[in-house]
């Protein structure tokens, strides 16, 4: 019998959200159902076994998504996997555009889940191509080891959106201060948002920010 352990910031997640609630929560019942740990990291709703990122629940204009954390090393035999963009090297998502696809699906889902788990009981890691181009900054380094989904996240955005964080982090003399950035900046690069992009949705030089949110207080 599966016991559902659910995580109270997740309830609030789901409470206050606008778009794809009730699909989020037939995701979130079947990702339960597979005996894997609630968390909300990266505000939001995140799967873990044995405190290993398993999968993510989260939603764009035009879909709603699973996100498998190690999603390239997973069997596909359904072809629902996608590559968000070419740069992204680990994760995969399995993407839906209403309720329905999610019901029909769902016995295909949990075996995808169950892959995944298998996965990390394996002890499976992705073999990471390095990108050359790019001198990524020690103190970036170590926030993709301490948070796997921010490698994924930073790999998904394009090449000129990640030289200009790059060039943000590493330009500071004093480590304390590179560090200070970077975690100012998680957010955004969760949103995958560049780091002049507009974020309040305001701007009237999309997706460039024009200092339209500094009216918004």
């Amino acid at each position: 019998m599966t016991i559902k352990r659910l995580n109270p910031k997740v309830d609030e997640f789901l409470n206050n959200t606008k778009n794809w609630k009730e699909e989020f929560e037939r995701l979130r019942n079947i990702v339960l159902d597979c005996n894997l740990n609630e968390e909300f990291k990266w505000m939001h709703p995140c799967y873990t076994f044995e405190k290993k990122n398993v999968v993510l629940i989260h939603g764009f204009k035009d879909y709603c998504a699973l996100l498998f954390h190690k999603g390239a090393l997973l069997k596909d035999p359904a072809g629902l996997l996608v590559q968000q963009t070419e740069n992204v090297q680990a994760a995969r998502q399995i993407r839906f555009t209403n309720l329905q696809e999610i019901v029909e699906l769902e016995s295909i889902l949990k075996n995808y889940i169950h892959n995944a788990i298998e996965v990390e009981k394996a002890g499976l890691e992705v073999k990471y191509k390095k990108n050359t181009e790019l001198d990524i900054p020690e103190e970036l380094q170590s926030k993709f080891d301490e948070l796997p989904g921010l490698k994924s996240a930073f790999e998904a955005l394009t090449p000129g959106r990640q030289k200009a964080y790059i060039h943000h982090f590493s330009t500071p003399k004093q480590s304390k201060t590179r560090i200070s950035r970077i975690e100012n900046c998680l957010e955004r690069i969760f949103n995958g948002k560049g780091l002049k992009d507009c974020t309040c949705g305001l701007s009237k030089r999309m997706p460039n920010c024009d200092g339209s949110h500094k009216q918004v207080q």
